[in-house]
């Protein structure tokens, strides 16, 4: 007795309930932000029809973009009225020209597109529905009041007895009201989670390379930090550990004394040329100027001849900046070892979304991505962990081109 009770109460007092109310100014609401997404998902079928012949392609992609925006101008209002929040989709890495075809390609935006025809009309729909049930049904439940208020021509229509018959109609209407809201926004809940929130998969894979980014950027940042300490700390003092030895050596009397001074400077001498080894391994300091004056500092360096051209629009991340350095060191250290070289050519350029290098040799070729001693295969498991890839040509008796893709990250 006591859950038919509750039951009762529940139906009963639905449509005084602040649940009921936020709904249905979700709904009515809904129904006037969603109408230019409307719109646009008309254009998009009047553009997926041009597309057939090839007309309306760009249209397309424009609408499709447009859609993939859509997630966080439906979350504004269904977060402020009910309190609903999701992720929004990652954003497309394609850049410039490519990014049409990403673009056409992007489940997300082909959902995103459905949600505004699909979520419009309902919401439409079940606001009119709604609104039309509030308002008759109030009316419906004060005619007795209308009846004796009104003109005597509504009196003719019915009698008061009749005029009842709409009381216990209007109830019924206002009853139905809050489980109608309630269903709507039901099931646009589920068109949202079906269409708009990214898929676990797609959250999970996107979380994980949102990580992997943090992660590799923090660790661009501590190496450098490190690479600062030993430079400005333990460098500077065995710098001043090595002149302080110099000097002892210098006015040292006793054969042993001078001599075993020596010995600990040259020491310290070997320690420091050790660590600017190691500085240099953690944090090129010549990126601080720039990835083409790091490279033209390898060149430079290098036992075979080489020449650098970079040709790229912005500055890449530190750690992308590093993988090139690192790569074209390891590089010219393999034309200088196995070549038998006279001529090296480095040429780092943008390709759309990506970075490539290439370092070409005049050598006698025949390297390979699995030969021994040449760290290639380091080179491109390099490459992998940053979603890139590394390629070699190099037939016998060359060229030998070594060809390494990075995404780009400004």
């Amino acid at each position: 007795m006591m859950r038919v009770w509750t039951v009762l109460r529940v139906v009963l007092t639905a449509l005084f309930t602040a649940r009921t109310w936020r709904c249905y100014g979700y709904l009515l609401s809904g129904a006037v932000i969603a109408a230019p997404t409307f719109a646009l998902a008309v254009l998009g079928i009047v553009s997926a029809v041009w597309s057939i012949l090839t007309i309306g392609l760009p249209v397309l992609a424009g609408v499709l973009a447009l859609a993939r925006l859509s997630p966080a101008y439906f979350r504004a209002p269904a977060r402020f009225f009910l309190g609903w929040n999701w992720d929004l989709p990652a954003r497309l890495s394609a850049r410039g020209w490519r990014r049409i075809p990403a673009i056409l390609g992007d489940p997300v935006g082909w959902r995103a597109l459905v949600y505004c025809f699909a979520g419009w009309v309902l919401r439409f729909v079940s606001a009119y529905a709604a609104t039309v049930f509030l308002t008759l049904g109030t009316l419906a439940v004060t005619f007795p009041i209308w009846w004796r208020w009104q003109p005597s021509a509504l009196v003719d229509v019915v009698g008061w007895e009749d005029s009842w018959r709409f009381v216990w109609q209007g109830l019924l209407a206002l009853l139905a009201m809050p489980w109608l809201v309630r269903l709507a926004v039901g099931a646009d809940r589920l068109l949202i989670r079906g269409l708009l929130e990214p898929s676990r998969e797609g959250a999970r894979i996107a979380e994980l390379e949102s990580s992997r980014a943090a992660l590799r950027d923090d660790a661009a940042a501590t190496l450098r930090r490190v690479e600062r300490d030993l430079h400005d700390g333990t460098q500077a003092r065995l710098v001043s550990l090595g002149v302080t030895l110099a000097r002892i050596e210098r006015r040292a009397t006793e054969p042993d004394v001078k001599a075993l001074a020596g010995d600990a400077r040259g020491t310290v001498t070997e320690a420091l040329t050790e660590l600017r080894d190691i500085v240099r391994g953690l944090h090129p300091p010549a990126l601080d100027d720039g990835l083409e004056v790091a490279l033209a500092t390898l060149a430079g360096r290098s036992a075979v001849p080489a020449s650098v051209t970079v040709v790229i629009d912005g500055r890449p991340s530190d750690a992308t900046a590093s993988a090139l350095y690192f790569t074209v060191a390891e590089l010219l250290t393999n034309v200088a070892r196995h070549a038998e070289a006279t001529r090296a050519q480095v040429d780092v350029w943008t390709d759309g979304e990506w970075l490539r290098l290439a370092v070409t040799d005049d050598g006698r070729g025949g390297a390979r991505l699995d030969g021994l001693g040449t760290g290639l295969a380091g080179l491109a498991r390099r490459a992998q962990a940053l979603d890139g890839s590394l390629t070699v040509q190099s037939p016998p008796g060359g060229p030998t081109t070594v060809t390494m893709k990075l995404p780009r990250e400004d």
